[in-house]
């Protein structure tokens, strides 16, 4: 019954094609009920945006004053760049309208020949929040030039190990090359920091350097620090050819005024400090025997030269000029006397 209804329907709307010269697709009703249209009040509401943040940047020094013109750069988690600023006369900077995340914050420049730029650190910025970083920007290190020196010649030494230190804390050791130099960075707390310098190994043939050597270092600036050394005294090694003996070279003797006796009845001069007898006494010439040689002594006996004996001898000489000056006087005498006598018989 069915199907006939539906073919009646087909037959009907071909003979209705023909009559107009055209065919059109109709979709067949269903019963399905329609579904109302939302309206554009009942679409759901937008999540609100969060509030936004900012970044606070106070800069210092060690020394606790405050560092104006220091340059930062703030990248965002991506790496872009969130922004950039100076900090101004009280060394202050802030970053504002910040998503909220994290972000790295880059110092660029200290604004400063005396100051380093830190390394990058990040910070977390949350909403409506700021977050607030101070940075200590440290001092520039000192350039270091270690010399070491002959304290005689000046000539520089190599091998010297010195420890620079403030305080009771030692900052560097450095060790001077084969120039006799070193140089190092050495790290400064202050605009003028006081050092120390002790050398703990001296180099080979000198003596140690033991006390320590004071100075000041400021940052960024080249300083040098001269250490002396004298030569280590050196005793002489005995000679391994000299055999040692216990036996003095010589004794010496003590000079008397005695004379010795000898085996034969004759006396003997004391012997000198060297050990050997004085040498020969002779007889005071006379006047007319000048050019005549000294009488030797006898062999087998030597003079007579004992301090007891020395006032017989002038003595006797005396005599002997006196009785030939009265020989010479009467001799004299004698001739004139004949020359008269002759004079007289003529």
């Amino acid at each position: 019954m069915h199907a006939r209804i539906v073919r009646g329907a087909v037959r009907s709307a071909a003979v209705a094609a023909a009559v107009t010269g055209s065919l059109a697709w109709a979709p067949t009703a269903t019963a399905q009920a329609s579904e109302p249209t939302p309206s554009a009040s009942a679409s759901p509401a937008e999540a609100p945006e969060p509030d936004a943040g900012s970044v606070s940047i106070a800069k210092k020094d060690p020394a606790g004053d405050v560092l104006p013109g220091a340059v930062f750069l703030l990248l965002d988690a991506t790496g872009q760049e969130a922004g950039t600023g100076k900090t101004d006369a009280q060394g202050k900077l802030t970053f504002t309208d910040l998503a909220p995340g994290v972000y790295r914050v880059k110092e660029t420049s200290s604004g400063s020949p005396l100051h380093d730029v830190v390394a990058d650190q990040d910070v977390i910025v949350t909403p409506g929040a700021t977050a607030r970083l101070t940075i200590v920007d440290p001092f520039k290190p000192a350039l270091l030039l270690l010399k070491a020196k002959d304290d005689k010649t000046g000539k520089l030494l190599p091998g010297s190990t010195v420890n620079i230190g403030a305080g009771e804390k030692t900052l560097l050791t450095l060790t001077t090359g084969p120039k006799g130099t070193v140089t190092g960075e050495l790290p400064v707390t202050s605009r003028e920091t006081e050092l120390w310098a002790k050398q703990v190994k001296a180099p080979e043939g000198y003596d140690l350097h033991k006390p320590a050597k004071s100075f000041t270092a400021g940052p960024g600036a080249p300083v040098t620090v001269t250490v002396t050394n004298a030569k280590t005294a050196t005793t002489p090694k005995p000679d391994p050819s000299e055999k040692p003996t216990d036996k003095p070279t010589g004794t010496p003797s003590t000079p008397t005024d005695k004379p010795t006796e000898h085996a034969s009845g004759e006396s003997e001069p004391a012997p000198t400090a060297t050990g050997t007898p004085e040498a020969e006494s002779s007889l005071v010439p006379s006047a007319d025997a000048t050019d005549t040689a000294p009488p030797k002594t006898p062999a087998g006996s030597l003079a007579h030269t004992g301090a007891d004996a020395t006032p017989w001898l002038l003595g006797g000489v005396g005599l002997l000029l006196v009785a030939g000056g009265g020989a010479v006087f009467a001799a004299r005498r004698r001739t004139q006397d004949n020359s008269d006598d002759g004079t007289a018989e003529s």
